[in-house]
């Protein structure tokens, strides 16, 4: 668990936005930052966030639920959300459990993800619920 971030605390209680401000989040961090990794799935790699999980009652949107959009793909599980404004990823449902929400790093205020050193990278590519015969109902 992660409780500082370069010179900022990880509060209990921290606030996620977007770029532009349109999508506020508020996280529940007791823990702090937990397992931020890096995937390597197709979308992960292009989006190049680093995420980290809380459960799902651990997100509460404060502001513009109205402008967030969800992307599905493959097994169409997981749901990613994003800002229909400026873009930017703020949190996705999880595939590999459900009963979480992995959220962008980088969309913590005060945080600046560079500042973590080196991230682990999970294979996406050969994920689990992908091997034959596994997959998740749609």
């Amino acid at each position: 668990m992660i409780k500082r971030i370069g010179n900022t605390p990880i509060e209990e209680k921290h606030r996620a936005s977007c770029h532009c401000g349109a999508v506020v989040l508020e996280l529940a961090l007791s823990d702090g930052v937990v397992d931020p990794r890096r995937c390597d799935c197709s979308l992960c790699r292009r989006r190049g966030a680093i995420v980290a999980s809380v459960p799902l009652a651990g997100i509460r949107i404060l502001q513009g639920e109205a402008v967030l959009r969800c992307y599905r793909f493959n097994t169409h599980t997981a749901q990613h959300y994003f800002c229909s404004v400026c873009g930017i990823y703020t949190h996705h449902q999880r595939r590999s459990n459900p009963a979480e929400y992995g959220y962008n790093l980088a969309c913590l205020e005060g945080v600046n993800p560079f500042e973590l050193g080196e991230v682990p990278l999970r294979d996406g590519v050969n994920h689990p619920a992908d091997r034959s015969g596994s997959h998740l109902p749609l």
